[in-house]
């Protein structure tokens, strides 16, 4: 039997046995009629005068990395003052930042934001925010309950939808956080080895061996200790992107159900998961291969269907993670993947069964961005072209609009974030525990709506605090914490 066949097996035998148990969970989407003479595009495929689309940055494209932030903050964040954000001062776009009275001037610091994750600067659109607010006018917030209950729609369904074309999967499932969405797999995938475990016996054959990047997101980490907790899942930790490493951690696992966990982005190193030599090991050892592809979505491949796409190997990864809060604009996370996977997830996955479904608006928004970002493909083309401007400014060798600077320790980030600020960066210092000791570092995103006057304003501004000579990919071999 083929190597991806034998997890097709498993999975329908654990969907058996939760059917025989009668704890088989379903969706049943309420439908929700458009009050208004607009037509809703059912077809994604075929774009109607409901979303409009532009070929080129607009004025209203800057507002997502334009800031303000109040003087008070900006002082608390020169002197590294703790701060729960009770200033309430934070202000975005046009709503203040011109210079109309003297007031503000004195009161408002401006500042470009190169720390953030809307990779396409698509939360400032506003065919995304006409989609979301004619939704909230039609329907509100929608009903308010787990998917399971009530809080499915039409609205999830046509998204889910959109999201599975563009994985070229299946089905697909709507998580109310990509976190979620992280945490849902990875304890599923624990739960089948108990369901098809029966006597003492088969209790250590069907015991799972997950492999994970000593590197991935903390929402895998955190799946992966719930799932040790059933006592019939093992975790191996391989270097970061070292498929040596992972092919002799699995070349000695004899246990026949294996899955490999990775991130396709990393998102405090900005290295993309050895996407060629991972498919390669899924052929010879037929583990199942999961992605969590939060940073490539949207922003990867020619049609932004994510990292897969970009390395040809989409048919490859069985499960796909994704969020719809980073490149889309939005909120929200979703799971790609074949629909027995998808029943499956919706019935043991417990960061999704106990979770109220996000909001119509948001659904409608998310919708919009999927349809847009495949329009507006002068986006993805700019991002690109920054990447490429900003190693010919510094020659940083870097492969993604995720920049790390390591500068070693906290002190040192901390200065470097404060001459950034005071030159008009928004860029914050990494520290641990997000990145390892002595690996602190300032993390640069750029964005298709940055202009090549702010990436080379910005360089300037890096080359007073960083030595560009001195700093290298950076290659971990830490363990994460498990």
């Amino acid at each position: 039997m083929e190597n991806s066949s034998l997890w097709d097996k498993w999975v329908e035998e654990a969907l058996s046995k939760l059917e025989a148990l009668k704890v088989l969970r379903s969706l049943r989407p309420i439908y929700l009629s458009p009050n208004d003479r607009h037509r809703r595009v059912r077809n994604p495929g075929h774009i109607g005068e409901d979303y409009e689309v532009f070929d080129e940055m607009q004025h209203w494209d800057r507002n997502a990395v334009q800031i303000s932030i109040s003087d008070s903050t900006f002082q608390r964040w020169l002197h590294d003052v703790p701060s729960s954000g009770d200033e309430n001062e934070i202000v975005c776009g046009d709503g203040l930042a011109n210079d109309k009275t003297t007031t503000f001037a004195r009161q408002f610091k401006r500042l470009l934001l190169f720390s953030g994750n809307d990779y396409l600067g698509l939360s400032s659109h506003p065919t995304i925010a006409k989609a979301a607010a004619r939704a909230a006018q039609e329907h509100g917030m929608g009903p308010r309950g787990s998917a399971l209950i009530c809080g499915y729609t039409n609205y999830h369904r046509l998204l889910e939808s959109c999201l599975a074309d563009l994985k070229k999967k299946e089905d697909c499932l709507l998580c109310p956080t990509g976190f979620a969405a992280n945490m849902a797999v990875i304890v599923a995938v624990g739960n089948i080895a108990s369901l098809l475990a029966g006597d003492e016996k088969s209790f250590k054959d069907e015991k799972i061996a997950i492999f994970s990047d000593a590197l991935n997101h903390a929402s895998i980490i955190d799946g992966i200790r719930i799932a040790e907790r059933t006592k019939m899942v093992e975790v191996f930790v391989y270097k970061h992107c070292d498929m040596s490493h992972l092919k002799t951690l699995l070349s000695c696992c004899t246990m026949r159900k294996k899955v490999v966990v990775t991130d396709s982005l990393f998102s405090m190193d900005g290295d993309f998961a050895p996407m060629v030599e991972l498919v390669k090991l899924r052929r010879k050892y037929g583990f199942l291969l999961v992605l969590d592809d939060a940073h490539g979505t949207f922003v990867c491949g020619k049609n932004g269907g994510g990292v897969a796409e970009q390395f040809n190997c989409e048919r490859d990864v069985d499960i796909c993670v994704g969020t719809l809060s980073k490149a889309a604009g939005c909120q929200g996370g979703f799971i790609a993947c074949s629909k027995s996977w998808k029943k499956f997830i919706q019935s043991r996955g417990r960061s999704f069964i106990f979770s109220t479904a996000i909001p119509i608006p948001i659904a409608a928004a998310a919708h919009a961005a999927v349809i847009v970002s495949n329009k507006e493909t002068w986006r993805r083309r700019a991002i690109w072209n920054h990447v490429q401007y900003f190693h010919a400014l510094t020659g940083i060798p870097i492969t993604s609009p995720i920049i790390s600077l390591i500068v070693g320790n906290e002190e040192k980030a901390l200065q470097a974030s404060r001459h950034l600020l005071k030159s008009g960066f928004h860029a914050t210092a990494i520290r641990p525990p997000t990145v390892p000791a002595n690996s602190c570092r300032l993390r640069i995103t750029l964005t298709a709506v940055h202009t090549q006057d702010d990436i080379k304003k910005l360089t300037i501004a890096l080359s007073s605090c960083v030595n560009f000579q001195d700093i290298v990919s950076h290659n971990s071999n830490v363990y994460a914490k498990l």
